[in-house]
């Protein structure tokens, strides 16, 4: 399932909020409005990069691995060494600062990549690109957290989402449009550089990064709330190297797998979901191109619009999937998420074997809504079973799952195209086999997660019901 987690739904009510000094509607507003375009942004040119991928390919003579690693752990590379500190940075300094900044340096960055002379620089550029785009999700997030009070937090959620659907239903499309529009620019010299036609579009998406950077210096920093909040506990005299690991997770990878049976079927489900559903995304378009002879302008001007109109389907239908389910079952979080990957699995494996592009692009869009559909009952599934103390990380570590191996896709079904397939023309059979590899072992640990996540929620239940008592009494 391409679609991330989303961020979980704040509780209606704790003691911070009571006297927080909230921002007024307008700032507050101005704000996520802020966020919500940086966030479109953030995904369009993601999207027209993938758009790309057919072109860097030819232009600078790789093979499908090297562009596979191009595609994702480049980019994640930076991201996963530098996230937690520039997550930090969010928590000390005014967050709209740093949201500038990531802003600017992600612009910045992705013009140096359309100025790029060869595939190293390319490499270099996508790294530093995902290390300027590092501490988007958290500052946003916890601007939004202290801008609105608890019970708006979850539309706030919810609008954020748009960005996400805009970005990558009209990088699809517009970058379709730019690429056909681009074909026959040739090679520009430029400053004494060699500039390939795709490149000037890397050079136009990054210009676009700016006006969002002086946006957010408009923001109206709100107070960060003083609510209650558990405290990391660090042993009795403990050694310095066991205050590191506390504070870098330990903890909270020891509560993960005192609990395995519980979130290991989860975590797996995650991991192999993303590595081929991220990977399917980055390579879409290169299969349409090889395997149906389509080019960027006609797959973006069918893709865009089926992918429109099933996430804002997907947005709806996972909500009402859980209210339907929560009526009849305590596991209706994982039962929705099954469900879900279990249409995705059966869409994935097909899309491949589709007769036209057409075709091909319905089952990829269909697939999409699932995967939007289900990833908030994942997310919430999490939330519910993690204990408070170990909230945070645990999360923490569950989108990591979501963004390192989704990051690996690309590189796998490179991988198999140019080592086992071993031909250009049939990169539809790297995708089908890794599909019917992964998929069906996704789904197959998110179904067998249902029977301890139930029994969680009914212990869990338990407690509560008893605690509830104590207090009445």
């Amino acid at each position: 399932m391409a679609i991330a987690p989303s961020a979980g739904q704040a509780p209606a009510t704790d003691a911070g909020a009571q006297a927080h000094q909230w921002p007024s509607s307008p700032a507050a507003y101005y704000g996520l409005t802020v966020i919500i375009i940086a966030t479109f942004l953030s995904f369009f040119d993601a999207t027209v990069f993938g758009m790309l991928a057919e072109r860097i390919k030819i232009d600078f003579g790789l093979g499908d691995e090297a562009l596979g690693f191009l595609g994702g752990p480049a980019s994640v590379i930076f991201y996963v060494f530098v996230g937690v500190p520039l997550a930090r940075l969010v928590d000390l300094y005014p967050r709209r600062y740093i949201l500038a900044i990531s802003a600017a340096v992600t612009g910045g960055v992705t013009m140096l990549s359309g100025l790029a002379q060869n595939f190293y620089q390319f490499i270099a550029s996508r790294m530093l690109l995902g290390a300027g785009g590092a501490a988007h999700a958290p500052g946003s997030y916890s601007l939004i957290a202290d801008m609105f009070p608890p019970k708006k937090i979850p539309i706030s959620f919810a609008l954020l989402q748009f960005g996400f659907i805009g970005g990558t239903t009209l990088g699809v499309y517009f970058g379709g449009k730019m690429i056909v529009a681009t074909a026959d620019w040739g090679i520009s010299d430029f400053m004494g550089l060699r500039i390939h036609s795709w490149q000037w579009i890397l050079i136009w998406l990054g210009c676009l990064s700016f006006p969002a950077a002086l946006l957010f210096l408009f923001i109206k920093e709100p107070a960060r709330r003083k609510g209650v909040a558990d405290k990391v506990h660090i042993p009795e005299k403990a050694s310095f190297g066991r205050t590191v690991a506390t504070f870098m997770g330990f903890d909270a990878i020891k509560a993960i797998h005192s609990q395995g049976r519980v979130y290991y079927p989860l975590f797996i489900a995650l991991a192999l979901s993303a590595l081929e559903s991220q990977g399917f995304g980055f390579w879409r378009v290169p299969f349409l191109v090889r395997t149906y002879g389509m080019d960027e302008g006609q797959i973006g001007s069918i893709l865009a619009p089926m992918l429109l109109v099933a996430q804002l389907i997907g947005l709806v239908l996972g909500g009402v999937m859980v209210s339907f389910f929560a009526k009849k079952y305590k596991d209706a979080n994982v039962r929705t998420a099954a469900i879900c990957f279990t249409a995705v699995t059966i869409l994935t494996i097909s899309a491949p074997l589709m007769p036209s592009g057409e075709l091909s692009m319905a089952c990829m869009a269909i697939a999409t809504m699932f995967g939007l559909a289900g990833a908030p009952a994942q997310n919430a599934a999490v939330q519910r079973v993690a204990a408070q103390s170990m909230r945070g990380q645990i999360t923490a570590f569950y989108l990591f799952m979501f963004t390192f191996f989704g990051a690996m896709g690309s590189l796998v079904i490179g991988t198999v195209a140019q080592r086992i397939v071993g031909n250009e023309a049939d990169l539809w059979k790297a995708i089908f086999y890794t599909a019917i590899v992964l998929l069906p072992l996704a789904t197959i640990s998110m179904w067998r997660a249902c029977k301890p996540y139930r029994e969680e929620i009914e212990r869990l239940e338990a407690i509560e019901a008893e605690a509830a008592k104590a207090t009445a009494a």
